[in-house]
Formats: structure tokens, sequence, C-alpha cells
């Protein structure tokens, strides 16, 4: 119990003030509380109440949370027989660690798995044999506390040819390096002079270049906010040398990416709730793009017993796309069609191949999941 023995007439005496530090207290400790003082000393009590809240609810709804993600929840849905090549007949979706308020953008690194937990500020490390994940590193998307956002933290992670993370930051609004000695290297931060929405999810080439997203989905009031300083919802190509351009202008809310095995197509996972859609373009010699089209409508799969929108996507060796969407998990093949899903019974936000490339993780919500594969995926080689 609270070591200052706070009595029921003493906590019906408190002012507001002093009743969400006794609530802090009694639930996350006094360092928590200290913390919540230095942050919040200067706001009204409507604004204490709202933060107070926003970190209560992950803890009041985890129940409910888990309730609803039961091992009945966790199923593999198989739609076509070329599922079963891709992953077999036994598989099953194992829950590896849970408790996140958001989980995002798992990448295989260094022999373990990283990935973000976006509104919490921090990227976490799970290691095989594990029954929890870690703190890998905090403060991951904003290094100094600012207003003006949705989700501070960050999304998107990859590594480069040289084993270095990457890191697409919301509160920063750029994409960065991890460098090996700890230290951060901003890869870009602006377009023509103007700060980036909340860079989102990222994808490598083989020849370095990296194409990444760019929705306002860490903005608070997102497209309204007034923060807000590109007009329009962009993807981004940069160089090796540090070259930027927007190859994308006309898209409404793009998220996931990943390229073909080829590199020839990229794909753009579009989480908008009016026309939810995986987008594929060509990509052309010079690195622009050409020739968008819908490689997957995902409208006609959403209902309120399957949650989620197109988010994160990898593909494997074969060139299927496994992509986040309404249920969990949807695996397309080459061709557009939808050979199945692995349903979480949560909104997902992405996955990544792993371990030696057939194990794909898989971030859903506030748990991560598992499920060994047949196949392998795309981009998996990488120094550990």
């Amino acid at each position: 119990m609270v070591e200052s023995c706070v009595t029921a007439a003493k906590i019906n005496s408190l002012k507001p003030d002093e009743e969400i530090s006794v609530v802090w207290w009694v639930i996350f400790g006094p360092a928590e509380l200290a913390s919540l003082i230095t942050r919040l000393e200067q706001a009204s009590i409507t604004e204490k109440l709202a933060a107070l809240m926003k970190r209560l609810l992950p803890f009041l709804l985890a129940p409910i949370a888990a309730m609803s993600a039961n091992s009945a929840d966790l199923k593999i849905e198989r739609l076509d027989p070329a599922l079963d090549r891709l992953i077999p007949a036994d598989a099953k979706i194992e829950k590896l660690a849970e408790g996140f308020t958001w989980s995002e953008g798992p990448t295989w690194y260094n022999g373990s798995l990283v990935f973000s937990d976006v509104p919490e500020n921090v990227i976490y490390r799970w290691t095989s044999g594990a029954t929890k994940a870690v703190p890998f590193l905090k403060p991951s998307g904003m290094l100094t506390p600012r207003e003006g956002f949705h989700e501070q933290g960050s999304n998107g992670l990859s590594i480069d040819a040289e084993g270095r993370l990457l890191i697409c930051q919301h509160g920063e609004r750029r994409v960065a390096r991890l460098e090996k000695d700890g230290k951060q290297t901003a890869l870009t931060d602006k377009f023509e002079g103007k700060h980036f929405n909340s860079p989102n999810d990222l994808v490598v080439t083989k020849n370095g270049e990296i194409y990444f997203t760019d929705p306002p989905y860490g903005l608070e009031k997102g497209n309204e906010s007034p923060l807000k300083e590109i007009s329009f919802n962009g993807v981004y190509r940069l160089t090796k040398n540090g070259e930027l351009s927007a190859v994308i202008k006309d898209l409404t809310f793009p998220n996931g990416i990943a390229l073909s095995p080829d590199e020839k197509t990229l794909y753009i996972a579009v989480s908008d709730p009016k026309a939810p859609r995986l987008m594929a373009y060509s990509i052309e010699p010079d690195g622009s793009l050409s020739n968008g089209r819908v490689f997957f409508d995902a409208a006609p799969l959403v209902t309120l017993e399957r949650k989620g929108l197109p988010d994160g996507l990898k593909v494997d060796r074969a060139g299927n796309v496994f992509t986040t969407g309404p249920g969990g998990v949807l695996v397309i093949s080459p061709n557009g069609k939808h050979l199945g899903s692995i349903l979480t019974g949560q909104p997902t936000g992405n996955c990544a191949w792993g371990d030696d490339g057939s194990t794909l993780y898989i971030t859903a919500n506030m748990f991560l999941c598992r499920v060994k594969t047949t196949t392998k995926g795309f981009g998996t080689a990488v120094p550990k």
C-alpha cells in the first residue's frame, strides 16, 4: 500500500489536483508521480485529468482486450489452397508479449526483434525464449517534449546494409539512423524547407535508397493540425547521397510500404476508412514511380468484427504480400488474390520476418505475436 497511508477521510478532503496525485502514486509509485508533476505543473486541471486518463486507459482496458484476444480469436483463415504452401496446416499463432499501448514497426535486428510502442515513445526488444519484451530505446521518437502531438514515439523501423537501425520518428518529424555508438543521425527532416508531418514507415532498396511515407498520424488533429506545414501526405525517396524527392502526393493516408523481390514494384498501404486499399507503383530506372493502380481493395473486408485498416506490410521471396488489414494479417498473392488471413482478433499494426526469415512476427495492438511459415521473407538476409 501507499507509504503515506492515505485514509478514506483524507482522500475525500483532497482537492482535484491532490486526488490525481494520490491515484498516480497508488498505481505507478512515487517516481512516476514526480515525473507527472514535472510534466504537468503548468497544466490546467482538465489537462491533468486528460493526461491521467490517457495513461490509465491501457490498464483499464487491458482485461477487456485480453479477453477479446483469447485463443479462439487467434486462428488462420484459409481461402485458397495456395496458402498451405506458405503457412503449414498445423501452424499456430503464438502470443509472445503483451501490455503495450500500440505496438508497431517490428524489425529483426542483431539477432532479436525490436518494435515500437508509438504512444509510449519506446522501442522494445524481444529475445527468443523471453516471456516479455524489455525497453531498448527510450525516448524513441520525441527526444525533446513539445506540444501538439498525438503519438510522439517511433513508428516504422528498418535496417540498412550495415545493420544499423533506421527509425521513423513522429515527434522529431524525421527519419533517423541509430549509430553503433548509440547516437542518432538525422537522415532527413524537411521537404523544401518544411517539416514533415510524421514519418510513418520505410523500406530500403538494395542500393541503399529509402522510400518512406508521411501521413499526419503523429499530429494532434491530423490534417487540421496547426503544426502541419506540408499540404499533402506524401511518399518520399531519399537517395544515398541525401537527395530527397516527393514521389507520391495524391494519396489521402499513405501508411505501410514494401518492395517486390525484383524491386520493380512499390506497394503502399492506404489506411483511409473511406477507401482502404493497397496501391502498387512501377519503379522507374531513375527511382521515380509510375502506373499507380489498386493492387487490393480491402473495403469489402471491413466489418465491426474485423478491426483494422491496411497498415504495415511485408513481402516474401515469392512476391506474396503479407499486409495488416481488417482482422489481422492478409496474405495476398503477387497477382492480387486474397489467399487467407492470420486473424489476431485485434487492430494490427505491422509484421516482419525474423529468425531465419521464415518466422512472421506481428504487432497487434497491445500484443506481440508470431507464426512459423514455410516461406521466407524478402530482404531478411541481414547482419546479425
